[in-house]
C-alpha cells in the first residue's frame, strides 16, 4: 500500500467503496474481464529478469501475474463483499457492459523467469486493502476525491494554476511541486 494509491485500479476501488460505504458499487455489469496482479509479485518479476539469462529476456515482453487471476468485475465484487463485512453488492444505475474487457496468459513468466513464483491471489489483495484502509480511516472524500484520483488531481492542478488546459506545467517546476 503506498501514500499515493491508486483507486483506479478495480479490486483496489472496489474494496474502498464497499469500506467506505457499505455497497460494492459497480458502475458496469461487472461481466468484463481484468487480470489481477499485486505490486509485490510486479517486483518479484523485475527481480526475476536480473537472474534470468540476458539472451531469454532481451527486447522480450512479459504478462506479469498468474493466468488464473483473471476475473470478471462480478468475482472481484463478490471476493470483496466476503472480504468487508457489512457490505452489499449494488450496481450504478444505468450500469452496462464494460467495453474494455481483457485477460492475459502470464504463463511465459513463470515459465522463463528464474525463480519467479507470484505469492498473492485477489482475497489476499482484498485483505490488505481493507485493512490499509482501516488503519488510516479512509473516507469518502478522500478516495474520490482530488488526492488519490487522477484526473480530480489534474483537473485541481489546471484550477490552481499549476497546469494549463494542455497539460503542461504553467509556471515552472517548483509551482508543480507545491501543488
Amino acid at each position: 500500500v503506498s501514500p499515493r494509491l491508486r483507486f483506479d485500479l478495480v479490486l483496489n476501488n472496489l474494496t474502498a467503496w464497499a469500506y467506505t460505504t457499505g455497497k460494492v458499487h459497480l458502475k458496469s455489469d461487472g461481466s468484463a474481464w481484468r487480470p489481477i496482479t499485486h505490486i509485490e509479485d510486479i517486483s518479484r518479476a523485475f527481480a526475476a529478469v536480473l537472474r534470468t539469462e540476458r539472451v531469454l529476456v532481451h527486447n522480450e515482453a512479459f504478462n506479469i501475474g498468474v493466468t488464473e487471476s483473471n476475473h470478471r468485475i462480478r468475482e472481484l465484487a463478490q471476493i470483496v463483499y466476503e472480504t468487508v463485512p457489512n457490505c452489499d453488492i449494488r450496481f450504478a444505475e444505468g450500469a452496462s457492459t464494460d467495453k474494455r474487457c481483457y485477460r492475459v496468459n502470464c504463463d511465459r513468466a513463470r515459465r522463463v523467469l528464474k525463480g519467479f513464483e507470484p505469492q498473492w491471489d485477489v482475497a489476499k489483495g482484498a485483505q490488505e486493502c481493507h485493512e490499509a484502509y482501516q488503519g488510516v480511516g479512509l473516507t469518502l472524500d478522500e478516495f474520490e476525491g482530488p488526492t488519490y484520483q487522477r484526473l480530480a488531481h489534474i483537473q485541481m492542478l489546471i484550477k490552481r494554476g499549476s497546469l494549463t488546459s494542455d497539460l503542461r506545467v504553467a509556471n515552472g517546476y517548483q509551482a508543480l511541486k507545491a501543488a
